[in-house]
């Protein structure tokens, strides 16, 4: 079992301890699993924390850990707009099994580390794997940490590599809010794997060009979670996961 994990720039944690007892909430294409409620804590929350983070027009990975005793206690990710093909989505291994743990960072310092690539979808949108490259699936993976309840982190020769979510319709949520409680309604399902083809490769290049057919996916995707009474709160959510593209160009 690995018990180094490395990041980007040559920082370092161990894994150790428990996973974090957060629950992810998906907020379009951004997934947070920290605990903070809202912007205001959010902003304490990062200064009262080390490791990695975002600035103005800079969007890498997040990791948040304790100054005192350097345990993670967050992470934020983003979906990348590239989608990997079915073929390549297929290649991604189903081993090992993830490992729930905890990380302690090795020195307590910030660090950037960048943020993924690609997107390999299981059959559904079941999971979603985010990959810094599609090299990652020429290779076997060592290990997969899982560090909070459906997060895990992928590592291959001891180095992060990736990360997933599994059951991403779950956690789909609008601003800081817990997800629903309630499993997510098939129509929901549906509609979320219609609005992850709609703003990524190579539909979304379809839409941004005006393609008719393209459009007119947008425009009922919009309608029909407009009109979705059941598990009202995730249809926000995939509203919003759309409403930049509905906006721009839904009236072509």
């Amino acid at each position: 079992m690995t018990t180094k994990l490395k990041f980007d720039g040559g920082w370092s944690a161990t894994v150790t301890g428990e996973p974090l007892d957060v629950v992810p909430r998906l907020l379009g294409t951004f997934l947070i699993v920290s605990p903070y409620a809202d912007r205001v804590e959010r902003e304490q929350f990062l200064t009262d924390t080390f490791g990695s983070q975002d600035y103005l027009w800079d969007l890498p990975d997040v990791f948040r850990f304790t100054p005192s005793g350097r345990r993670l206690v967050g992470a934020e990710f983003r979906i990348p707009e590239e989608s990997a093909s079915a073929e390549d989505s297929a290649r991604l291994p189903v081993t090992p099994e993830v490992h729930p743990s905890g990380l302690r960072a090795d020195e307590a310092k910030d660090f950037r580390h960048e943020m993924c690539t690609v997107l390999c979808r299981a059959p559904g949108d079941t999971a979603l794997t985010c990959l810094r490259d599609l090299d990652v699936l020429d290779k076997p993976l060592e290990a997969r940490i899982g560090i909070a309840p459906d997060v895990a982190l992928l590592v291959q020769h001891g180095t992060v590599v990736g990360w997933s979510l599994t059951d991403p319709a779950r956690y789909l949520t609008t601003g800081f809010a817990a997800p629903d409680t309630n499993p997510p309604s098939p129509a929901t399902r549906r509609l979320l794997t219609e609005c992850l083809d709609l703003i990524t490769t190579p539909l979304v290049d379809d839409v941004v060009d005006g393609d008719p057919a393209a459009l007119a996916r947008l425009r009922t995707a919009d309608e029909a979670l407009r009109t979705q009474h059941e598990d009202r709160h995730r249809a926000d959510a995939l509203l919003s996961l759309i409403a930049t593209y509905v906006e721009d160009y839904g009236d072509w």
